[in-house]
């Protein structure tokens, strides 16, 4: 095992102090695992709340700060945090507006995400829960009853923190997020496995010269593992598996991401195969977001999400946004 790390045991908090020296900006507990903005809670101002299993930074501690999320919970490396985490974050960021949660759709998540919910509403918090589930992968997998949470977590959680921030009441705010939601779809692609800190080798046996059609955010299944196909293959398939359930009939937002591995070399120019598919698809591109923002780890892979916008969507989003992973328009 070659890992920058001390001992597996320390991985989330080492990184954690990390984020604390590098962004004072944040106010992070590391004992407590609870990364909040330094200006929460935010008067006038509904909250977002986040977070689920450590290894896919900046997911989600990378996108607090103003415009986006007022706090996030990493838990475990691939493991939900845990309710109490949740009830802390959303106490430390609520200003009376209500505080809303966005969960992917992984059991853990959902299960912690709901008693956090039921032991902060007996502390008197409103809360809001949005489930993501984009995948268009699999129906189920091994985390998961129905569809699995993946980029459009991203696409939520900037959307949703944009209406916050103009001062939209907690039920606007939660139903932004549930329509971007509703909107997204993704499909994800692994040419190598992920090894985890505590295991130290491999999660899954991937043969060379083979890739993982569909692959999850933990090293989930896909649909079908084949032979290597070129960036414009792969494109081909990841990009018509979301449009043929999608089926957008205006503008979009897409999101080429990297699994953690994938240099921005070849991110970018499988972004441009991306492009060409859609534009052979007749669906009209309104932003693209090129690089590492959902990862997993060390895979090596890429996946694409596509998210059909109007016009407030499309102005939500390119709404002023200050956060250690994603920043524009400030």
């Amino acid at each position: 095992m070659r890992m920058l790390i001390n001992v597996p045991e320390t991985v989330v908090a080492d990184a954690l102090r990390g984020i604390a020296a590098s962004h004072p900006e944040l106010t992070v507990d590391v004992e407590n695992r609870v990364v909040v903005r330094r200006d929460a809670p935010v008067a006038g101002k509904v909250a977002l709340v986040s977070g689920g299993g450590s290894g896919h930074e900046p997911l989600h501690a990378g996108f607090v700060g103003p415009g986006m999320l007022s706090a996030a919970c990493p838990g475990e490396v691939f493991t939900s945090p845990v309710p109490d985490q949740m009830v802390r974050a959303a106490a430390a960021v609520d200003s009376g507006e209500g505080v809303l949660f966005v969960v992917k759709n992984y059991t853990g998540d959902v299960l912690n995400f709901e008693m956090a919910a039921e032991l902060a509403e007996e502390e008197g918090l409103r809360i809001e829960q949005v489930l993501v589930d984009d995948d268009v992968a699999v129906t189920d997998s091994l985390y998961t009853a129905g569809r699995r949470g993946t980029g459009a977590t991203l696409f939520v959680e900037k959307i949703a923190g944009a209406a916050a921030d103009e001062g939209a009441p907690l039920d606007r705010v939660a139903a932004i997020a549930r329509r971007v939601n509703e909107s997204s779809r993704s499909f994800g692609v692994a040419l190598s496995s992920v090894t985890t800190p505590a295991k130290g080798s491999p999660t899954f046996d991937l043969p060379a010269g083979e890739l993982e059609l569909g692959i999850g955010i933990h090293g989930e299944p896909g649909r079908e593992r084949r032979a290597m196909m070129t960036s414009g293959e792969i494109a081909d398939f990841a990009v018509n598996a979301v449009l043929d359930d999608l089926r957008p009939s205006g503008p979009v937002l897409a999101l080429v991401n990297g699994m953690g591995a994938t240099p921005l070399l070849e991110l970018y120019g499988f972004g441009a195969e991306v492009h060409r598919v859609l534009r052979e698809r007749g669906v009209v591109v309104a932003r693209t977001l090129v690089g590492n923002y959902v990862t997993s780890l060390d895979m090596a892979g890429c996946s694409v999400t596509l998210c059909q916008v109007d016009e407030e969507l499309l102005r939500l989003w390119d709404a002023p946004v200050e956060t250690p992973a994603l920043r524009w328009g400030r």
